[in-house]
């Protein structure tokens, strides 16, 4: 048994874990307080040995990582939402990044969770912006090996969606089209069952097929995204390419049945 905090922590990276909690610690040394052991975990956290990423949450820093401090939060995104007891999958251009469809590293990483909702943060330059949807589509979402484990992310056409249905979080309907036209030959359309769209509100799925289809031009993708459409009796209602912005004046797609009130120009 090892004596000190310190020892513990080195103990517990030799073994391979790279996160542990508050709780493991106040356990593992009983006759210490709160603040003596809050106190020993600061002054590791100050060395680089180690970085609290979430309350009562601490990352165990690998070697090479020490001089900056922290380490990337794919290595341990899924060892916090276990210990926040949360479903949850990586999304957005964080998932795109893993189908090679980001242009560059997202300076966050993206995740969607199930309620309660989780307050976005960051911490040492790591940010982590959190989604909520009722359920999680446990169907549609893939399962990636890290140098730590392993990391739920969203399949390449809930990516498509999600791109989308959050493109305000990624800074808008160009960049969403923008990482859609590298996403775009990794969709499979013909695949997706009926209850996919029990996860999508159908705008969504207009729109993404609306930008496929028209701007992008990735038209047999379209297709296979209509025919699921038709063939699961869903139908289409009159609704903008950009919500919350005028349509007067603007041309509707019929085969989409979408308002064009918003210019679409992507990042070559």
């Amino acid at each position: 048994m090892k004596d000190t905090v310190k020892d513990w922590v080195e103990e517990l990276q030799k073994e391979g874990k790279i996160s542990f909690s508050l709780t493991e610690a106040a356990e593992r040394f009983p006759m210490q307080s709160r603040v003596v052991l809050k106190n020993s975990l600061t002054r590791l956290a100050g060395k680089g040995k180690i970085c609290s990423v979430w309350k009562g949450f601490y990352v165990i820093v690998p070697i090479e990582y020490q001089s900056k401090g922290i380490i990337p939060d794919v290595f341990y995104v899924d060892q916090l939402m276990r210990f926040l007891r949360h479903d949850y999958y990586v999304s957005l251009l964080s998932a795109a990044m893993f189908y090679g469809a980001a242009h560059q590293q997202p300076q966050e990483t993206s995740i969607v969770t199930t309620p309660p909702s989780l307050r976005s943060t960051q911490k040492r330059g790591i940010k982590l912006n959190f989604n909520n949807k009722a359920t999680i589509p446990e169907q549609f979402i893939e399962k990636r090996k890290t140098p730590t484990g392993y990391l739920n992310i969203s399949s390449p056409e809930l990516t498509a969606t999600d791109l989308i249905q959050f493109e305000k979080e990624i800074g808008g309907l160009n960049r969403a089209a923008t990482v859609l036209n590298d996403l775009a030959e990794s969709l499979d359309f013909k695949k997706i069952p009926a209850h996919f769209f029990e996860y999508v509100p159908v705008p969504v799925i207009q729109r993404l097929g609306y930008l496929l289809d028209a701007e992008l031009e990735y038209h047999l993708q379209a297709e296979d995204l209509l025919l699921q459409v038709k063939r699961y009796g869903y139908s289409f209602r009159t609704t903008p390419l950009k919500n919350r912005k005028p349509v007067a004046g603007c041309k509707t797609n019929k085969k989409w049945k979408i308002i064009v009130n918003e210019q679409i120009e992507i990042d070559e």
